[in-house]
């Protein structure tokens, strides 16, 4: 798993703690923007699906937690949000830091091996559907 320090409700967070059950992270542009709005409802539509298959859902943006907490408030949404400040976490993915941050879902597994990385600024439910479908394998 590649440089993961980023900044949640209560400070800093590392990613590789989270190691020892399937992992899903995906980053996405901007809280409250279209795409990312309905990026976020479809994760949180199906939690329970991905809780199920034992697996956490972690979104990551450039936002604040101040804006992230709103976020989540005004959309129920039951994962964890986390902050990229500056993009260096997404940057050091991979993942393009231009104007607008790439929407990228990782799938990893228990052991933190990355067994799949799915990119499409417009395709949001299907960043969900491989997602899901990759960790009911694992």
């Amino acid at each position: 798993m590649p440089a993961s320090s980023l900044v949640g409700e209560a400070g800093p967070v590392e990613l590789r703690e989270r190691i020892g059950k399937p992992l899903v992270v995906y980053f996405y542009p901007k809280d409250e923007t279209y795409g990312c709005t309905k990026e976020a409802c479809a994760f949180r539509d199906s939690y329970e699906d991905f809780v199920g298959a034992g697996a956490e859902v972690i979104g990551i943006s450039r936002d604040d937690a101040a804006s992230h907490a709103s976020f989540k408030q005004h959309h129920r949404l039951p994962f964890t949000l986390l902050s990229d400040p500056g993009g260096k976490v997404g940057k050091a993915w991979g993942i393009d830091g231009g104007l607008l941050p790439g929407r990228v879902t990782f799938v990893f597994d228990k052991a933190g091996v990355c067994r799949h990385r799915f990119s499409s600024a417009i395709r949001f439910g299907k960043h969900v559907d491989e997602a899901l479908a990759v960790v009911r394998k694992l």
